[in-house]
This record gives structure tokens, sequence and C-alpha cells, in this order.
């Protein structure tokens, strides 16, 4: 009753074991007239067992509720509230074992045929079966903490199956909208007479005048309803017997041979599935199986013609050992240099609710790198540092990531030429002690840019020739003061001239 049409198999010879869920039956050989009826059980149960493994049904794991309980650590034995909506699920089962504390449940939306190993949650109060194949209402008479059920588009055609509900005392709010049993003739009426303690059906309230009307004339209104109930069982045999022609038929096609050219067997399958989704049928638990196996079917075969080819790995060091750049995460960074710690820092603005657990770090010589959540940041370092000396931080306020990296020792420190604006030259008048510590490079999402880098000291504290500073910057501070002529202004102290030399005072002098 409420079933989904299984395939029968042969009966298999006495004597041998058959294996269903957990338990196994050995048969013992007893006379033939006393196992008639139980051998076809028998049969179409594990029927029904091959058929699910043919179909790759999917189960409820432990793993799959453990994975839905992370508002609870993991938890599942304790736990109170589960979502397991599109997951094409196709049998309750393991809840009321694991989850004996389940006060809501969530199941919409998935391939379920029946009301089934829910008696148990003795805590459930809200059980939630909108979009599945359910035909009767069933097996809930357990659940007596039960407030609210959603059988919101289902097939329920058995209306008299409602009345096992009356057990559900605390049953408050129902909803059956979409059912066939819900365009049955004096389906409400029924409903609220069979159910004394509910105050909404399908979200309108059940008042005390209504509920007084219902229960008058409600022998009437059961009658009719069986003859509906008939009728609809009868439509619903016809249904299934031609679900199976059409089964059979299309595992027909499916084995037929196809063209050897690859351009027609495509357009073939586009076809065939055109064909698939235009042609009409009735909705039905069948139906929406059958439309559930042709999507399977069709994404197992897509992801076995077309599996997608592996990633090339990013080259972060070349094959002539060159590191390279790389920003992956696209952080925002700040690389600077402390000149009175001797050190590197880099400041990088890793998200603020990021968990640590998923940063590494990575200190070289010459690089860093941190791998932020799988995705890699590797920059190049000015000079040359110590690994073992370096200390990381995280802020507890902005999140950011702290690396201090002190120069290794020996580390000649020379100033880098760039190109700044006329407007910046007149820093250099500033003197040491104010250019202490200044960024050399700022960098963000996908930007790498070189900015200032002074190196001056004072002549009085040097204890040994700069040489940087052999030439003069026009100040004068350095060990070789003013400017050396390029050729001696005296020719009989220096070099001879040569002897087409023209002294010409109108030329100024090379300087």
């Amino acid at each position: 009753m409420g079933q989904t049409a299984v395939r029968r198999v042969a009966p298999r010879p006495t004597g041998t074991e058959l294996v269903l869920g957990r338990v196994k039956f050995q048969n013992k050989r007893p006379p033939l007239k006393t196992i008639r009826s139980v051998s076809i059980a028998t049969d179409e149960r594990h029927g029904e067992a091959e058929g699910r493994r043919s179909r790759n049904m999917v189960y409820i794991t432990e793993d799959m509720v453990r994975r839905r309980a992370e508002h609870n650590e993991g938890e599942i034995f304790s736990l109170e509230e589960v979502s397991l909506h599109q997951q094409n699920i196709e049998r309750i089962e393991h809840l009321e074992k694991w989850c004996r504390e389940l006060k809501i449940l969530y199941l919409q939306n998935n391939l379920i045929p029946r009301i089934e190993n829910v008696g148990r949650l003795k805590m459930l109060e809200y059980l939630n079966l909108a979009l599945n194949n359910i035909e009767a209402v069933e097996n809930l008479e357990g659940c007596e903490s039960l407030k609210k059920l959603d059988l919101t588009v289902n097939f329920v055609g058995r209306l008299s199956s409602v009345a096992s509900l009356k057990h559900n005392l605390h049953l408050q709010e129902l909803f059956l909208v979409g059912n066939p049993c819900a365009e049955f003739q004096g389906y409400r009426q029924y409903v609220v007479a069979s159910l004394p303690q509910l105050q909404s059906l399908d979200g309108q309230e059940v008042s005390r005048s209504e509920r007084i009307r219902a229960e008058q004339g409600l022998e009437e209104v059961r009658r009719s309803v069986r003859w509906q109930e008939e009728a609809y069982a009868r439509r619903r045999a016809q249904e299934k017997e031609e679900a199976r022609g059409s089964g059979a038929a299309g595992e027909e096609q499916s084995r037929a041979p196809r063209g050897k050219s690859a351009g027609w067997e495509e357009s073939e399958e586009e076809r065939q599935d055109r064909e698939f989704w235009e042609k009409p049928c009735a909705f039905s638990p069948e139906s929406r199986l059958e439309a559930h196996r042709h999507l399977e079917a069709k994404q197992k075969t897509t992801t076995l013609e077309g599996e997608p080819t592996p990633r090339t790995p990013r080259t972060l060091i070349t094959p002539e050992g060159r590191v390279l750049n790389l920003n992956q995460p696209k952080l925002d960074f700040c690389l600077s240099e402390d000149e009175e710690a001797n050190s590197i820092k880099l400041d990088l603005a890793v998200y603020r609710h990021m968990d640590t657990s998923l940063l590494e770090v990575d200190v070289q010589p010459t690089y860093v790198r941190v791998t932020v959540k799988g995705k890699i940041f590797q920059l190049v370092l000015p000079a040359e540092v110590r690994p073992d000396s370096c200390s990381v931080r995280r802020s507890g306020t902005t999140g950011h990531l702290l690396l201090s990296m002190p120069r290794a020792a020996g580390e000649i420190r020379a100033a880098t030429r760039v190109l700044v604006p006329a407007t910046t030259r007149s820093s250099r008048a500033l003197g040491p002690a104010q250019s202490r510590s200044k960024p050399t490079r700022t960098g963000g999402a996908g930007r790498y840019v070189i900015g200032r880098e002074w190196l001056e000291a004072d002549p009085a504290q040097r204890s040994m020739v700069d040489l940087t500073n052999i030439v003069g910057r026009g100040g004068g501070e350095g060990p070789l003061e003013g400017r050396r002529p390029l050729r001696p202004t005296d020719p009989s102290k220096g070099d001879r001239l040569s002897e087409d030399f023209v002294d010409d005072p109108d030329v100024p002098p090379l300087m």
C-alpha cells in the first residue's frame, strides 16, 4: 500500500540464506503448503532490496546526519533539529535510534513513498514531508508530542487514513494541500470532524462553528469519501500498469544500438532527452521516480564522458630557482623595513573572522609563503632573513597577520635608486632621525608597487667608510667632499694632452 513498483525476482531454491536488512533468514525445507505465502512475501522483499541496490538508492547515513549537526558540535544523540531536504532519500530509517531527542525534522523534497520508522520519536513536534511520494498517513501514533505535520504536494489519496492522527492529541496544524484527497468532495468537513484536536487545516483556522457543522451529516460524508477513494484506487492501479509498460519500453530503447558517428550519437541523445521531457504523463510517484532516474543516468553519463581535466599547479619557483610572487587569496598587504630592529615586517590583511587553524606560514631566507584556506600568498623579500628567529602574531581586532623577520647577520643594505617626484626630494634634507622606518613595498589585490628607500647615516658615528656616499649629493657630507674634475687642469702635473688639442675659452669646462 503506497509502495512503488518493484522488480519481481524468481524465488530462490530452498536451503539458501536470504539477507533482509540486518537479519538473516534460513529456509529449513518445511512442507510446501506452509511456506507458500511466506515465500511470496520473501521474494517481494528480496526484489525490493535488489531494486534499491540497482537504483543506487540514497540512504540516511550517520555521516549525513553528523554533517548536518554542526550547530550541535557534531553530536547526533542530543540533536533536536536536523534538515535532510533535497537529498533524494527514498526511505526513512535510523533516525529513531540515533536521534531520540529530535523535535524538528525536515524531509521535504525527497522521494519518500511511505511514513515509517518515526514512531519512537516521542519528542518530535514538527515533521515536514512536503514534496514526496507519500500516499497514506500512517505510523505516526507513537509521536506523542507532534504539533505540526506538513504533507503538502504529496499523493495522499486515502483520506480515511487521516483518522489515524486522532491519537496525536497535541496535533494543532495539518497541511494536505496539493494532494489528491484535497480535491474530494467533503474533504475539509471530513478532516475537521475526524480530528477534534485540530486548530488549523491548510493554513486556515478551524472555528468552533465549523466543527459543529462538520459533525452534522458526517455519515453521508464518509460514504462519499469512501466512494471517491475507490475510484482513485482504480485510477492509481491503471497508472502503475502504464508506468510498468513505459519503463520496459524505455529500457529496450536505451539498449537499442546507436550509430557509429559521434555527431549522430550526440544528436540522438539530445532527441531522446527532448522527447522524454515533452512526452505528456500523469503526475504520480512513478513519474517523479522516472524523472529522477533519467536525470541521474544523464548526470552519470556526462561525468564519465566529460571528466574535468585536473588543474595544473601554479608555478611557485621556476626551474632556474627564481621565486615568483603570487597572491591567490587577493589580500591586501604591506611590506616595511624596521631599521632600528634590523628586521622586515609583513602586514597581511587576513579576513577578520577566519579561524587561525586555516592559516599556514612558511618563512624562507629569501621569501615568505602564507597559505590561506588552501590559497597561496608568496612574496619575495628584499633582503635575506633568519627564519629561525621570526615571529608571527594575529591581531584580535582586525584579524591581520603580522610577521616580523630579522635580517641575516652580515647583510649589506644598499639604497635603491628610484624615480621620485620633485615634491618628495626635499625629504632628503629632513635628517636621518626623521626617516628611520619607511615602507619600501606596498601592495594590494593584484598590485605590487616599489616605494622610497633611503639609507642615510651620521658621518660622525661611522667607524668605516660608507661606500654608498663616495660621490657627494651636493650637501658635502660624504668622506670625499667636493667634485673631482674629469681631467687635470694643469697639463704639466698630469697626463700629456694631445698635439691636436685646442683650448677654446668659450667652451665651458666638462665637470
